[in-house]
């Protein structure tokens, strides 16, 4: 074991050197040498393109079993570690997409290899309980010990669900349901009320709505997607419910030079989403809610300020709609704060905050009024998994034991002025870098180079992942540091000077 680190370090002190004879313009990490971390590489290995032909192959098989078009390469998840995914073909990438942004400490973490040989676990992972009626005796200890440990400020109930869109279509049913018992009061739900709603008719089944931006994200099951605007493969052909639609803030970056701009652009959204709730209501569509992601996700990075944030919560609060943050692609800290939605300074907290992706589970934080008023209202046959629980207590201990919010901060940081560096060194090519924390995005000058420049930094090591209309994001684990961005940066600064 001695031997195997100090070879290791040795190799990380010559790779180092090596950096640091490299023509000025490349990036050099000024933090301390790599850490021997053993279940880390030192960087990628490409031995074929990717695809490779174990990967091709199976992608054919797949595709007599099932729609399979949007596979990218099959992985040998058992080689991949940290912050690296090894595919079938043997090829070793840096991961800086991470499944959609949902791998939260790397791939092979020891600490979640040793609560999966921890024979006390085992009943988790083979019996997954139907959590609604027969949930384990150590249930709500778990929960007390996970999420309700990083429970968003002024939030002190939970609702465990299986995925973020899961999670999203039942807090859309807790807002309703929420909004009909503040409207009926004490009074109980009548006879005509309970005879129409089995045939879809009001005043059983009310006319609400819930307001979204377009550009938003928030899932692909009917409710969700009637509140998802960001691509047409989303939603074409699929019906969908008259709900309002406000436009999102267009910001120019960096945010700091387009400050008034920026401010008018965020104001004329604001009037907009008031407006369409006073219209929505005279039209009988009442908005029961609002639902808004921190950082528009799949619709292209899109930004606004805090203030803004902070001002369309007290719209919701006048027109007593409830406040939805979507944090499922957000949450668990790669913005630099657990909740990405920390940094707006609320006063007055979210009503409901939903979670998923590197929280291993999903669900919705709620306030107490929010808790529906009957049982069975809210269900599912699992309603979540158990087993999950005992993932994230590993995960929420190593984030804490390796101050894992502050690196992201310091890797976020060298990221996001690479990027920078990089734009002002290829304006025909690049613009708009933004971002917090690790949570960052470039744009492309189109969607076309976009799809190619990932596609040549997977077959240089790095997977990348696109979003908007030619935005390229980077949605690392949170044990990405500074000299994995280092890595990236001179792996993407040398394609991009093929365009010269």
């Amino acid at each position: 074991m001695a031997s195997s680190l100090l070879s290791r370090q040795v190799a990380v002190s010559l790779q180092h050197n090596l950096r640091l004879s490299v023509p000025r313009y490349r990036c050099v990490s000024k933090a301390a040498t790599k850490s021997s971390v053993e279940f880390e590489y030192d960087g990628p290995l490409m031995k074929t393109t990717v695809p490779g032909p174990r990967s091709k192959d199976l992608m054919k098989q797949l595709g007599e079993i099932q729609e399979a078009g949007a596979v990218n390469f099959f992985c040998n998840y058992e080689e991949s570690r940290g912050n690296y995914l090894v595919d079938v073909d043997g090829n070793r990438m840096l991961d800086v997409y991470t499944q959609i942004s949902s791998i939260p400490i790397g791939y092979s973490h020891p600490a979640l290899i040793k609560v999966m040989q921890n024979p006390d676990n085992l009943s988790a992972f083979v019996n997954r309980p139907a959590l609604g009626i027969l949930p384990p005796e150590n249930f709500p200890e778990k929960l007390l010990e996970t999420l309700l440990s990083v429970a968003p400020k002024g939030l002190r109930k939970v609702q465990t669900m299986a995925c973020g869109s899961c999670s999203n279509e039942n807090a859309y049913k807790t807002v309703f349901i929420w909004y009909r018992n503040k409207e009926r009061g004490d009074i109980k739900p009548t006879k005509e009320e309970i005879e129409t709603c089995m045939v879809n008719q009001a005043p059983g089944c009310p006319d609400y709505s819930i307001l979204s931006f377009m550009g938003g994200f928030h899932g692909r099951t009917l409710g969700c997607l009637a509140t998802t605007h960001s691509k047409v493969v989303h939603k074409l052909d699929v019906p969908s419910f008259d709900w309002p639609i406000a436009p999102f803030p267009r910001l120019r970056y960096p945010l700091e030079e387009f400050v008034r701009e920026n401010a008018q652009e965020e104001a004329r959204c604001l009037e907009e989403v008031e407006d369409l709730i006073v219209k929505y209501r005279k039209k009988g569509k009442t908005v029961a809610g609002i639902v808004i992601e921190p950082i528009q996700s799949e619709g292209g990075d899109n930004h606004a300020s805090d203030d803004f944030f902070r001002k369309l919560r007290e719209i919701a609060r006048k027109h007593g709609c409830a406040f939805h943050v979507d944090e499922v692609q957000t949450g668990c800290g790669g913005t630099g704060k657990f909740w990405a939605h920390d940094h707006w300074g609320l006063e007055d907290p979210a009503d409901i905050v939903s979670f998923s992706k590197k929280m291993l589970t999903g669900g919705y934080y709620y306030k107490e009024e929010m808790t529906p008023d009957m049982p069975y209202r809210i269900f599912n046959t699992w309603m979540g998994d158990p087993s999950k629980n005992l993932l994230l207590s590993a995960v929420l201990n190593v984030i804490k034991a390796e101050r894992l919010l502050q690196e992201v901060a310091r890797s976020g940081k060298a990221l996001l002025d690479g990027l920078y560096d990089l734009q002002a060194r290829y304006p025909h090519i690049l613009s708009a870098a933004r971002g917090r924390g690790t949570f960052c995005a470039i744009d492309v000058r189109d969607e076309d180079l976009r799809n190619s420049l990932i596609i040549k930094a997977r077959n240089k090591g790095v997977v990348l992942g696109g979003c908007g209309e030619r935005s390229i994001r980077f949605r690392p684990a949170l044990v990405f540091k500074e000299y994995h961005a280092h890595l990236f940066l001179n792996i993407f600064g040398d394609i991009l000077a093929e365009y010269k």
